[in-house]
């Protein structure tokens, strides 16, 4: 298992890392709409923080030696459905014809009151 860590995205705030890439897999940690300098939510309502959430996952991908072109999958999690229509929009403009599979899931709550949090699995 190699251990991935880069300061072009979010800090772990707890007992986790980035990603970790196991056997040319990928597995990614959530991310969240953090700002990579300051470790804090993003302003902004759910295009805002979708956007600095696939900005933090592209960061961590790349740190792999993969990219969005690798992923295989991606699970999404959203404190309200009701916001599924933005971030799928902003979602789907960071991806060209590449698709992965993906399962989105309505959550009570996210960490650090985030709005919208997102793992991937990606082959290397």
């Amino acid at each position: 298992m190699k251990q991935i860590s880069t300061d072009k995205a979010p800090a772990a705030f707890g007992p986790f890392c980035q990603a970790l890439v196991v056997n040319g897999i990928v597995f990614t940690s959530g991310a969240m709409p953090l700002d990579p300098e300051t470790g804090a939510l993003v302003d902004g309502g759910i295009t805002e923080q979708t956007h600095r959430t696939m900005k933090n996952l592209q960061a961590v991908l790349h740190a792999a030696e993969a990219s969005m072109d690798n992923i295989a999958q991606v699970v999404v999690y959203l404190a309200d459905m009701n916001d599924f229509d933005k971030m799928n929009e902003v979602y789907a403009s960071y991806f060209n014809r590449h698709h992965p599979a993906r399962v989105t899931v309505g959550v009570a709550a996210l960490a650090k009151g985030a709005l919208v949090e997102m793992q991937a699995t990606a082959i290397v």
